[in-house]
């Protein structure tokens, strides 16, 4: 078979481009290959996602269900679930103009123009079909993003047009919640928050379990006005259980009131619903949008309950995720993991670790380069390793012509924070008291500015408030530090350090009861804190005698993680991979039972007759060697028969078996298989020595990149 492919592919490159076109796009969608893109599996009724009923025009009655799940899968934000509803529907009703809207909608919020496009055409294309207010509907998403040359040049004219057209369907259809929740939505940055506010609130009192109406309250108020979406973030996340963004997006608003054991209990739930998910439907943390955001925010809220152990545990988990070179590239896929560690890190003052970690692999991204010399010129100084951190504070200074040519310029200031922090602890420990505190409180203002801009979770790793009150309290002006500490609490609310440096600062001015009162607070946030944490011994030294006391605009629950576990795992990992059961060329039965302690990649391709995989099996045969001294066998699987393969092995020597899987079981098993068109797919699928799948990609194109293979396999045998 090799050396026919060889032939073929050697030979006849012209032949097969110009009148093969059909087959060298097998595997691809019949829409082109801007759908290879997204679930290509049927979906399944989804429990706990809210209800959005939304009437459309179709020929098939189940069609309306469907479109509704996409729907209310939409009201939080859950696209790739949304998608595959409204292409089922699609499969049902291939005339359906409002399921074409809505992957016009799923495209939107991705960014994916072209796509977005096509769905805009078709669903215009139907227009006479449906009743005038799905027409209105379609016209206004249309209208939106139309680029003839009478359209709206600018984003604002566009976004304007935009919200007229959804003014008018309010007007028309006074009862269409949709129309006011996604008025609402589109009207979230304009500043009136009042008036977003009343149209929700509208919804809210009719409906109070509107997924959308609550969901985009929330967004509407994250900030230091979080108050107000107190009440939709109490009763969101029960609305939409089984959705991770519905659980996640009311810690948030727990985050900026301090309410931090609400906040965990959220992000908690949050990081379970999405891990469930993986695990039960075959999916990665690099194809789950929110996963990495859910696990990062939730290191940050354990961090604020002095949970600095659970913080690292979670941290480490994301940076050993699984990447993908397109969907989540090496230097940047544990981005999340790296920000949450060096975070937890850094607030905790683990030094070493910070110098020693194995976890934290650089990279020559200028974020990384920047990031790493400060966090180590920290470390240096906090171990008194002076001319080390010298040594990093020059080569950080060297990367600043290199920041200041970033396109976006948000790196500048980043830069700038981190430049005068480690200059003013520097000063400190070289005893040049005044100028060090100087330096130091100028980076807590820049460090203010940068939290009010991006806090959801913070990037830079320590409130610097809170170590220029510490730097005030060790060099005895702790009246100057109560104002530090006040400053810190300002900026995040119940911060545990801020509250143990109020508590100090107080006693050490004689003000006993204002001290009594930030121990008391502090013993509320931090009642879980890993034991002997050296600033709740410092002041439990004090002998305060106070009792726990919450400070919170509401009443919390208290932050047990295990007894969430009935919402799924808590950490992500490899899941079980699905049953194997195929024939070789000579009729042999094959499972995964025979490769137990072995790691294996499955490859199904799709026959001889397809070019583009014979080129990938040309490839895989040149680096077997590779594969094979990674203790991991290759098995390529496709529909043809047994006796197709044993003919075909006999055109030339295979370094891997052939099997067969005619009745197309395995492709579907393991998700290769298109059920909206009935098309059978690429796949490159890595399952380890315990039987776990932990890397693999389904879709338009073979997958030729056998470093990553390797290197992932090399990943896997190290764990």
């Amino acid at each position: 078979m090799l050396k026919a492919a060889f032939a073929i592919l050697a030979g006849f490159p012209i032949l097969f481009a110009q009148t093969q076109t059909g087959l060298t796009k097998m595997g691809h969608s019949i829409h082109g290959e801007t759908y290879d893109v997204g679930p290509r599996q049927k979906p399944w009724l989804m429990d706990g996602i809210g209800t959005e009923h939304f009437p459309i025009t179709t020929s098939n009655p189940e069609a309306q269900k469907w479109f509704d799940q996409g729907n209310a899968l939409l009201a939080s934000f859950w696209d790739y679930e949304a998608e595959r509803a409204f292409r089922w529907v699609l499969k049902l009703d291939p005339d359906c103009a409002m399921a074409y809207w809505g992957l016009a909608r799923v495209t939107d919020h991705n960014g994916d123009k072209e796509r977005r496009t096509i769905a805009l055409r078709e669903a215009e294309k139907r227009m006479s079909k449906v009743t005038e207010r799905e027409r209105m509907y379609i016209r206004a998403w249309v209208d939106h993003y139309r680029e003839d040359p009478t359209a709206p040049k600018t984003e604002k004219e566009r976004d304007d047009v935009f919200r007229r057209r959804l003014e008018e369907i309010c007007w028309k259809y006074p009862d269409d919640f949709e129309a006011k929740s996604l008025y609402a939505l589109a009207n979230l940055g304009d500043g009136n928050h009042l008036g977003s506010n009343a149209l929700l609130d509208e919804i809210i009192a009719k409906d109070p379990r509107h997924p959308g109406a609550n969901h985009y309250k929330i967004h509407l108020w994250i900030g230091p006005d979080a108050t107000h979406a107190l009440d939709s973030s109490a009763i969101y996340g029960d609305i939409a259980p089984g959705i991770g963004h519905a659980q996640h997006m009311p810690g948030h608003i727990y985050s900026h009131v301090g309410m931090w054991n609400e906040a965990a209990i959220s992000m908690d739930k949050a990081t379970r619903v999405e891990a469930a998910y993986m695990r039960d439907h075959v999916a990665f943390p690099f194809n789950t949008w929110n996963y990495a955001h859910n696990r990062n925010y939730l290191c940050y809220i354990q961090e604020q309950l002095g949970m600095a152990d659970a913080a690292i545990q979670g941290a480490r988990s994301l940076l050993a995720s699984p990447y993908d070179p397109k969907y989540n590239k090496e230097k940047n896929s544990n981005r999340p993991g790296k920000v949450a560690l060096l975070r937890v890190l850094i607030r905790y003052e683990r030094w070493k670790d910070i110098l020693d970690s194995k976890d934290l692999k650089w990279t020559d991204d200028i974020e990384d380069k920047m990031v790493k010399e400060h966090a180590q010129a920290l470390a240096h100084i906090g171990l008194g390793q002076i001319p080390e951190a010298e040594e990093n504070i020059r080569k950080h200074q060297e990367l600043k012509k290199e920041v200041e040519k970033d396109e976006n310029k948000w790196l500048t200031p980043v830069y700038e924070t981190q430049a005068m922090e480690i200059k003013g602890r520097l000063m400190l420990a070289h005893g040049d008291t005044l100028n060090g505190l100087a330096a130091l409180s100028d980076a807590a203002a820049k460090e203010s500015k940068l939290r009010e801009d991006d806090n959801d979770p913070p990037f830079y790793a320590n409130i610097v408030y809170d170590s220029l009150g510490r730097a005030y309290l060790d060099h005895k002006s702790p009246s100057l530090a109560v104002v530090a500490f006040e400053k810190a609490l300002a900026e995040v609310k119940n911060d545990g350090f801020a509250l143990a440096g109020l508590a100090e600062a107080y006693h050490a001015i004689g003000d006993i009861e204002k001290a009594r009162d930030a121990c008391g607070r502090l013993l509320y946030v931090w009642a879980q804190a890993d034991p002997s944490l050296k600033w709740m011994e410092r002041v439990k030294a004090l002998g305060l005698k106070a009792e726990p006391r919450d400070e919170s605009p509401r009443k919390q629950r208290i932050y047990r993680s295990a007894e969430l576990a009935s919402y799924g795992p808590l950490l992500w990992e490899p899941y079980r991979a699905p049953l194997l059961d195929a024939v070789d060329s000579k009729g042999k039965r094959v499972t995964l039972d025979e490769y137990k302690g072995k790691n294996v990649m499955l490859i199904f391709y799709l026959g001889d007759e397809c070019p583009h995989c014979l080129d990938q099996l040309v490839q895989l045969a040149k680096r077997a060697p590779d594969f094979s001294r990674e203790s991991t066998e290759i098995l390529a699987v496709s529909k043809n028969s047994p006796e197709h393969n044993r003919e075909s092995l006999k055109m030339g020597e295979v370094p891997f078996r052939l099997l067969s899987d005619e009745k197309l079981e395995n492709m579907k098993r393991f998700l290769s298989y298109d059920d909206f068109e009935d098309l059978e797919l690429h796949s490159t699928i890595l399952i380890d020595k315990n039987g776990r799948v932990i890397w693999s990609r389904n879709g338009g194109d073979p997958f030729t990149d056998f470093d990553f293979l390797v290197n992932q396999i090399k990943r896997a045998n190290q764990m």
